[in-house]
């Protein structure tokens, strides 16, 4: 059994702030270890669960966050950025039987620790054929088209909740409980590595192929906090202007969607000045 871990930062153990997730601070560089310490716990229930494979693919901002140096040796790591599905790498080549979305958190608008969706700010909602759409909303579409079950969420309580409306048979683990966007109720490290240790050993039983959700239209629309923003996305062939701050597009299969989507944040973020936004 193969697993795949997409490791996000935000809904790690003891990360409640934007400088605990920004690369090159002091409290990115004390996260860090925090963050790696949830991914070797997950990995020990993996293969305790009887995994054969883990790979861990980084799925956050720069993607060179967690500590290799650290890593649990019977792992391999996926670390740096332009990847062709990004948050969820290596689902596409049809062998992962299992995919863990550790670390993740609520969507843009939404309550939960740091809820945003691939972009920290800008961005205030994002749906999926009508219906709102986190990170793992998203990723777990991908997932599915290529028969790979999502078999264990972890990161702050409201994540763990939101897993229900994308993957209901997932294990799912919360380290720490929502307060504010800004802040949470925190448990140390030497408990949440063991917590999710166990969920992951237990979430094994969900893991095994299945058959690939067959290709269809998905409808995203995105909306952001300036109109400016909305017409630099609009110069992707495709993507529409849905009204002065929102943007929309259709896409043949899950692949060409999570593409799709990156571009459009690609654009936004390149199209935001730093006073005015």
């Amino acid at each position: 059994m193969k697993i795949l871990i997409s490791a996000d930062m935000e809904g790690a153990t003891g990360v409640t702030w934007p400088a605990d997730v920004e690369p090159g601070t002091e409290q990115w560089q004390r996260c860090r270890i925090m963050f790696t310490s949830d991914v070797n716990g997950a990995i020990a229930g993996f293969f305790a669960g009887g995994a054969s494979e883990v790979v861990v693919n980084e799925a956050h901002a720069s993607m060179r966050n967690l500590l290799l140096e650290r890593l649990d040796e019977r792992a391999t790591m996926l670390t740096g950025r332009h990847k062709d599905l990004t948050m969820v790498e290596g689902v596409q080549h049809g062998d992962i039987d299992g995919v863990a979305f550790l670390g993740y958190h609520c969507g843009a608008g939404a309550a939960g620790v740091l809820a945003h969706t691939y972009l920290p700010n800008s961005i205030t909602g994002v749906w999926l054929d009508g219906a709102p759409a986190s990170e793992g909303v998203l990723n777990a579409r991908v997932s599915a088209e290529y028969g790979t079950p999502v078999v264990l969420v972890t990161g702050d309580d409201r994540a763990c909740a939101d897993a229900a409306s994308y993957a209901p048979a997932a294990r799912t683990v919360a380290v720490k409980e929502h307060v504010s966007r800004y802040a949470a109720r925190c448990r140390p490290p030497v408990r949440t590595r063991a917590d999710i240790a166990e969920g992951a050993e237990a979430s094994m039983a969900l893991a095994g192929r299945l058959r690939p959700a067959a290709p269809e239209p998905l409808t995203v629309e995105v909306e952001v906090d300036a109109a400016q923003l909305a017409g630099a996305a609009a110069m992707i062939p495709g993507v529409a202007r849905h009204g002065e701050r929102r943007v929309g597009f259709t896409s043949p299969t899950a692949y060409d969607m999570i593409r799709c989507f990156k571009a459009v944040t690609t654009l936004i973020s390149s199209a935001v000045e730093r006073d005015y936004g």
